[in-house]
């Protein structure tokens, strides 16, 4: 039987991630972006994501298979406390509830880092990503229309939301780094 096991990501992961994440870049309407990174802004993008919010790895029996990470949903300072979230899980390891782990325990961290809400953008159609994020709790909020233009025509981008917390008065949110390490192994462990 495989093991899956979630750790918090390092930068040394950028080429696996890049591995993953090049073909959703050039062959699917999944990005938005037009050019895949390579492993090194892969890794830079680990380090930096790592300042303030989580992002995590997925391995069975060792071999990267997914990844997820939390970002600012916007630069104003009153939406500190709000996260956009995405993951991506390899094609060989797709259907075998690594995304819905990895979101388990991307909630648990960013509830202890005390962020509130979590939004996830889908571009559409995507069946399989809806799913996925309806079962982890995410609801349909709206539609942003002819959004998006890749390989020559537009797209709709659909947007689910999930609260993490639900604080009155919320404290500062806190940097992956200020967490106990126990903390940390309780929630990867979820």
């Amino acid at each position: 039987m495989s093991e899956l096991a979630v750790r918090v990501a390092r930068p040394a992961d950028g080429a696996a991630f890049a591995a993953i994440y090049g073909p959703i870049v050039a062959q699917t309407i999944i990005s938005f972006e037009e050019r895949a990174p390579g492993a090194d802004e892969m890794g830079e993008r680990v380090r930096a994501a790592l300042e303030r919010h989580a992002w995590l790895t997925a391995e069975v029996d060792g071999a990267i298979a997914g990844y997820g990470y939390a970002a600012p949903h916007r630069s104003r300072p009153a939406y500190r406390w709000d996260v956009d979230v995405s993951i991506y899980v390899a094609p060989a390891f797709r259907g075998r509830g690594i995304g819905s782990r990895l979101y388990r325990a991307l909630f648990a961290i960013l509830a202890l880092q005390g962020y509130q809400r979590a939004y996830a953008g889908i571009a559409l159609p995507n069946p399989a990503s809806v799913a996925v994020h309806e079962a982890a709790g995410f609801r349909r909020i709206g539609v942003h229309r002819r959004t998006g233009f890749k390989f020559g025509r537009w797209h709709d981008v659909g947007w689910w939301d999930r609260a993490i917390r639900d604080d009155a008065q919320p404290a500062e949110p806190r940097p992956l780094a200020a967490l106990a390490a126990d903390e940390v192994r309780a929630a990867l462990a979820v």
